[in-house]
């Protein structure tokens, strides 16, 4: 079992910088397709961004496509949500999650583990 640890979250003024990362347990990191989620008060938990097992392959959500990306480093068991140019609409709790496979998704149902998230605030 993967289980994944989220952590970076902050307050950050409108047009600055977060990277998230997402350490995750387990010898089998390297296996699986990782993903990250958000909700914001509110609203519905979304879909952000994902990559399949070896991090060549990556999808993003129209609202965040040019402004965040997703990385992953097997070695350290961690993948990356660096987040530019954040908007106050990007204010929500942050989840990193861990697809059952080794491709990646954006359905919530296809991720087997997740985190506790983590606070992203944007002030405007």
């Amino acid at each position: 079992q993967v289980q994944p640890v989220e952590s970076g979250g902050g307050l950050v003024q409108a047009g600055g910088s977060l990277r998230l990362s997402c350490a995750a347990s387990g010898r089998t990191f390297s296996s699986y397709g990782m993903g990250w989620f958000r909700q914001a008060p509110g609203k519905e938990r979304e879909f952000v961004a994902a990559t399949n097992w070896n991090g060549r392959s990556t999808y993003y959500a129209d609202s965040v496509k040019g402004r965040f990306t997703i990385s992953r480093d097997n070695a350290k068991n961690t993948v990356y949500l660096l987040m530019n140019s954040l908007k106050p609409e990007d204010t929500a709790v942050y989840y990193c999650a861990v697809h059952s496979g080794s491709y990646y998704s954006i359905r919530e149902a296809d991720f087997s583990s997740w985190g506790q998230g983590t606070q992203v605030t944007v002030s405007s």
